[in-house]
C-alpha cells in the first residue's frame, strides 16, 4: 500500500508542477524580458544618445582625423614592407 501511496504522490506532484508552470510561465517570462531591456538600455543608453545628437546628415560621411596622426601612425606601426610574388 505504501509503494503505491508513493507513487500517486510522484504523479500528482508532476501534474501540479506542469499546471502551476503553465500559470506562472507567461509572467516569469515577461519579468525575465523586462530585466534584460533594464540591463541592455543601461549598457548601450550613451552610444544611443551620442547617436541621437549626431547633426550629420543621413547619407553624408564624415571623417574625423587629427593633423598629425599620420606620423604617429607611422612611428607607432613599425617598419612597411612591400612583398612581391614570387614564381
Amino acid at each position: 500500500m505504501g509503494l503505491l501511496r508513493t507513487i500517486f504522490i510522484i504523479i500528482f506532484c508532476y501534474y501540479a508542477f506542469k499546471f502551476l508552470a503553465r500559470l506562472f510561465a507567461p509572467y516569469l517570462m515577461k519579468k525575465a524580458t523586462e530585466t534584460i531591456k533594464k540591463k541592455a538600455e543601461q549598457q548601450f543608453g550613451g552610444q544611443q544618445q551620442q547617436q541621437q545628437k549626431s547633426t550629420v546628415e543621413e547619407g553624408k560621411t564624415v571623417i574625423d582625423k587629427k593633423p598629425g596622426s599620420q606620423q604617429q601612425s607611422k612611428n607607432s606601426v613599425g617598419e612597411y614592407v612591400d612583398f612581391e610574388e614570387v614564381d
